[in-house]
């Protein structure tokens, strides 16, 4: 009850409600501990010193200050190196004519390599860095893989790159057939016997899930293994380097190169089973060397991709170019690589009916998966971009035949041929390989699509040709824009001259249109019109695409 000389009341309450609150209280915090049990959140113990008791406490805590007086003065000498090198870099960059010494060992070169190109990447071109660090690479290393896709090893290579290779001289290259268990068999075996005239080849399947050695446990121990994480062609490729290096007797490096997203990264993964290089599904990620040591005698470098030449063909452009480098439309990208492709396995694969272009085998894509736009239109563009994913990635299976006749490039003659075969164990080699083909379940040709190979893929080492190339494309788009431009004046003005008032109308509601909605939008109207138009069907349109 309330006083009335006092303005609160009391806050006074009886003892069975006061023992109701502590009660709810306690099992709130039990249920906390419990739910804390569950998820393995353990409180953290605080520090309790050196004890009193300890001896030579006094001692202790003089080292414990002498190490943290140590740190910091690491860290204050690496900061200064770090404006050393801004400064010379500064330097370097306002007098150009002046050249950098490359008196230095490799090892520093090494050590120094990543602080380098993380200064550099801001301010240079990507594809200069490129194109530098893969020189880099090629003059470091005694051995150099060349990693191919098994399922287009001739668009693989790259001959400018394999021509500065011979010419370097003392230079082993030798061929990686990689992703082999997409491909048959029988075209496997077909295309290891027509490059190993050449060069050495290793036939090699990447593991895409390698294991840490700290982290297997026994369940891991005692069950299957999955597929994507058994590697084919490991001990073949040991045995190869090991021999040479014992021919040589001496320590030797392995240089790794390629074309992006064919496997350069995963197969350092796999020899080292560790997870020491970046992997993944996009192309171009690796973008500087990375040296890491295999063992006491052997180190391996990974280099970034080879820049592909804007001279090639489509396909190859589609197949071969990462999106971060050479900026590709997905659609033009899309429909070049299904030009190449048999439309009947192809109808199989994806489960569509027959298609009489790209267009249409997109639109009737995008309407089988499920991707459409505002209003019920199928998404072309992104259909497009999913079969340019699949193609690029490392789950479809497709495959192109080998050349009937073998000719060697104008680089290769008799003599570097067995020059290059030299210091390695074939015999030990092909036996290897017969192993890892029967190991390897690779698919059928009924589930497999075949491919027509555009050939060699030419590919850009020299900085002053990204210089040239890059001017002329632009040059070229301005020409081809302002041609589009001029036609499209001529044709208005031609159908303004003919058609009558009532037509020019329907014409301006056109263009009002077009201006509205995106191209790949038309396309897919212009291609649903026509199918209605054959089929004679009485259908309006307004009510459901405009």
């Amino acid at each position: 009850m309330k006083r009335p000389k006092l303005k609160k009341a009391s806050k006074r309450m009886t003892c069975h409600k006061r023992y109701k609150i502590q009660k709810k209280v306690r099992e709130h915090h039990r249920k906390l501990r419990k739910e804390a049990k569950k998820r393995g959140h353990k409180k953290p113990r605080k520090d309790p010193g050196v004890p009193n008791s300890a001896p030579f406490k006094e001692a202790l805590l003089r080292e414990a200050e002498l190490r943290k007086q140590r740190l910091e003065e690491l860290k204050q000498q690496q900061k200064l190196d770090r404006q050393k090198e801004l400064e010379k870099k500064r330097k370097l960059e306002t007098n150009p004519d002046i050249k950098p010494s490359n008196v230095e060992p490799m090892e520093k070169e090494f050590g120094l390599c990543k602080t380098e190109n993380k200064a550099k990447s801001g301010k240079q071109n990507s594809k200069k860095l490129y194109c530098q660090e893969l020189k880099k690479v090629i003059e470091a290393s005694d051995v150099v893989l060349e990693v191919l896709d098994a399922r287009d090893p001739l668009g693989c290579r790259c001959p400018q790159v394999e021509e500065a290779i011979v010419q370097s001289g003392q230079k082993k290259l030798v061929l990686i057939l990689n992703k082999s268990d997409l491909v048959p068999k029988e075209n496997l075996e077909s295309w290891l016997n027509y490059l190993k005239k050449e060069l050495p080849t290793v036939v090699f399947r990447a593991s895409t899930k390698p294991k840490d050695k700290g982290k297997i446990t026994k369940a891991k121990k005692n069950a299957a293994p999955f597929r994507s994480e058994v590697c084919f062609g490991k001990e073949g490729l040991w045995k190869l380097l090991g021999g040479f290096q014992e021919t040589c007797s001496k320590a030797i490096r392995v240089g790794v190169i390629g074309f992006p997203n064919v496997g350069k990264s995963s197969i350092i993964n796999s020899l080292k089973q560790e997870q020491m290089c970046n992997v993944g599904v996009s192309m171009g990620l690796t973008r500087s060397m990375q040296v890491v040591p295999l063992d006491k005698q052997i180190t391996i470098i990974d280099s970034p991709s080879f820049i592909v030449s804007p001279l090639n063909s489509s396909s190859a452009l589609a197949l071969r170019s990462p999106a971060s480098i050479e900026v590709v439309k997905p659609m033009e990208a899309a429909s070049a690589i299904l030009s190449q492709a048999d439309a009947r396995q192809v109808v199989l694969k994806y489960t569509v009916p027959g298609y009489r272009n790209s267009l249409e085998f997109f639109t009737v894509l995008a309407q089988r998966r499920g991707m459409h736009q505002k209003g019920g239109i199928p998404n072309v563009e992104g259909a497009a971009k999913l079969l340019w994913s699949e193609w690029t990635g490392a789950s479809l299976a497709y495959y192109c035949h080998p050349p009937t006749s073998w000719t060697p490039p104008p680089y290769f003659n008799e003599s570097i041929v067995v020059d290059m075969k030299s210091g390695f164990n074939l015999e030990e080699l092909e036996k290897n390989n017969a192993q890892s083909i029967r190991a390897i379940k690779g698919p059928h040709l009924a589930n497999s699509i075949l491919f027509q190979s555009s050939g060699l893929t030419n590919g850009i080492i020299e900085e002053k040709d990204i210089h040239e190339e890059l001017p002329k494309r632009k040059e070229r788009k301005q020409e081809e824009r302002e041609d589009d431009k001029d036609s499209d004046q001529e044709t208005v003005d031609e159908e303004v001259d003919e058609n009558s008032s009532g037509m020019f109308a329907a014409e301006e509601t056109g263009e009002a249109l077009s201006e509205e909605t995106t191209a790949g939008e038309q396309s897919t109207r212009s291609f649903i019109l026509d199918k209605i138009i054959e089929e004679d069907d009485a259908y309006d349109f307004s009510t459901d695409y405009v």
